[in-house]
């Protein structure tokens, strides 16, 4: 399996969706700061994703996939698929409608529930508000999700990959729009902020359009039925349900921190974003690429009983996902009050505002190494059809994420709710390693061991290395253009000069199984 290259393509094509996000956020910070509107703004967009990642990217998607690619490659072919699908959309749509009217009816609850019910009379009404204008596009881009796998099925990916950016590209004129409007127009902060959420609804029927359009050109032609409940949409109901109980953790804990931002000054939920913007930049390319890279594997050598291989994946994944992490992470907790002032600072974003931004950030990429071993540990379950595992890890953690916020919440504020998160990652990680080696599943060889803390060694001398170029750019971060380009090529320069020099000089990186990762040939499971 050439890990590092499968890795290198998945984590490609996440990265031109993060980078798309990344300069909206910093257009967003511009143009609206970090007050009641942009949390406000960040909250209602929340609510429609964590539903859209527990049904339809999650739940529905991996229950939907298997089935219509097993209609449409089986005897039936095409039509047996299109008349699947069909069936399911007729259920899903209702379904999706009938959802979308009861939350939007409950918003105010909902908002109160969330811990901003003692807001002021006009902020709270804006937040219903808010939420009411984006809730649609859980509609808009679960049916999305429904076209992507079915293009997916055929091997069209680049339709689905590419939606994400669609949604990016709207906000980004929206906001270019906004600033023209408040600085030539005279509209206010809390109007602009309608613009964008009205954009994010605008967003998603043109993403529908798109891979509409693309089911269209591959043959499929969804149609509008009468809703039919027949066996095989029972049979994905029963799949999916199960599915979403599991990654329900996962979302409440989302649900949780905007309960207890809520419980902060105004703005502390838009620092926790604009810091988790950054932290979710490496988590994306490393954790997530390497998460679906080594599944298939691991699947082969646990279906043919090969322990050795299985073993061999699992180790290349966790040295591979420490080797980038370690000094990602490092990286982004000494210099985070830079990297926060180049890249979000500037218009209606102050200075002491990304000092504060850092200091979240500086907190949460403790967690980066847990976030992502969470990523790698959890296909060895997965490759077992082990769902229960993962998600009793992720429950426990939610306990003790909500453990720490109220140990931690009054005294260190956002912070503290960072450093709760880290908390939380951590014992995830520790969970669902000793159930590995209870279980015997897969045990960390001691060689690993001794390259990580090689690795770590490297970072250190990293950390050194930064602290000091830190320091000699400081009148740089908040210059011009040009001026925090040149900053940023030069701490990030710098940091992987030294990392990569001292891992390799002292034996962090094993250049033998890297050259091994690289090779395009494919282990057998035999």
């Amino acid at each position: 399996m050439s890990l590092l290259r499968h890795v290198g393509t998945i984590g490609g094509l996440t990265m031109v969706s993060r980078i798309a996000g990344m300069a909206r956020e910093m257009i967003f910070s511009r143009v609206l700061g970090a007050n009641a509107v942009t949390d406000a703004w960040f909250q209602a967009f929340i609510i429609p994703n964590v539903f859209r990642r527990l049904f339809a990217e999650g739940a529905f998607s991996a229950a939907f996939v298997p089935m219509f690619s097993k209609r449409l490659h089986g005897e039936g072919g095409i039509d047996d698929a299109r008349t699947f699908s069909d069936d399911v959309l007729s259920v899903f749509l209702p379904v999706l409608i009938a959802l979308c009217a009861v939350m939007m009816l409950a918003m105010p609850l909902i908002i109160r529930v969330l811990g901003d019910g003692d807001a002021p009379p006009a902020d709270f009404a804006m937040e219903v508000d808010f939420a009411r204008i984006m809730f649609p596009y859980i509609l808009l881009v679960s049916l999305v999700t429904l076209f992507t796998g079915m293009l997916n099925s055929v091997s069209r990916f680049a339709p689905g990959a590419s939606f994400p950016i669609i949604l990016n590209l709207v906000l980004i004129a929206s906001l270019v729009f906004g600033d023209y409007a408040m600085a030539e127009l005279g509209w206010s902060t809390r109007q602009v902020g309608y613009t964008q959420a009205w954009a994010v609804t605008v967003g998603g029927v043109i993403q529908l359009v798109w891979l509409f359009v693309w089911t269209r050109v591959e043959g499929f032609r969804p149609k509008l039925l009468w809703p039919r409940i027949t066996p095989e949409v029972k049979r994905l109901s029963i799949i999916a349900l199960p599915a979403a109980i599991g990654g329900g953790a996962y979302q409440i804990n989302t649900l949780v921190q905007l309960y207890f931002l809520n419980q902060l000054d105004s703005g502390s939920i838009s620092y926790m974003n604009y810091a988790d913007r950054l932290n979710q930049l490496p988590l994306g390319i490393i954790g997530i690429a390497l998460s679906t890279a080594i599944l298939p594997t691991l699947s082969k050598f646990v279906g043919a009983n090969n322990k050795e291989g299985t073993d061999r994946i699992q180790s290349d994944a966790i040295e591979l996902a420490m080797l980038l992490t370690i000094p990602a992470a490092a990286a982004l907790a000494i210099c985070a009050v830079p990297f926060v002032t180049m890249i979000f600072q500037g218009g209606a974003f102050s200075l002491d505002q990304a000092e504060l931004t850092g200091q979240v950030l500086g907190a949460l990429v403790l967690g980066l190494p847990a976030y992502v071993l969470v990523k790698v540990l959890v296909p060895n379950f997965y490759a077992r059809s082990d769902t229960r595992t993962p998600v009793y890890a992720a429950f426990i953690s939610l306990v003790v994420f909500v453990a720490m916020n109220l140990l931690l919440l009054e005294r260190f504020g956002v912070v503290g709710v960072a450093f709760a998160s880290v908390i939380g990652a951590w014992i995830n990680v520790g969970y669902l390693y000793i159930i590995l080696a209870k279980r015997r599943y897969y045990t960390i060889p001691l060689a690993l061991v001794g390259r990580i803390a090689r690795q770590l060694v490297a970072a250190a001398a990293m950390g050194a290395a930064l602290w000091y170029a830190r320091d000699l750019l400081t009148g740089w971060y908040d210059a011009g253009l040009l001026a925090r380009a040149g900053a940023l090529i030069v701490l990030v320069g710098c940091a992987a000069a030294v990392y990569f020099g001292v891992a390799f000089a002292i034996g962090a990186i094993d250049r033998q199984r890297i050259a091994t990762l690289t090779k395009k040939r494919e282990p057998t499971a035999s």
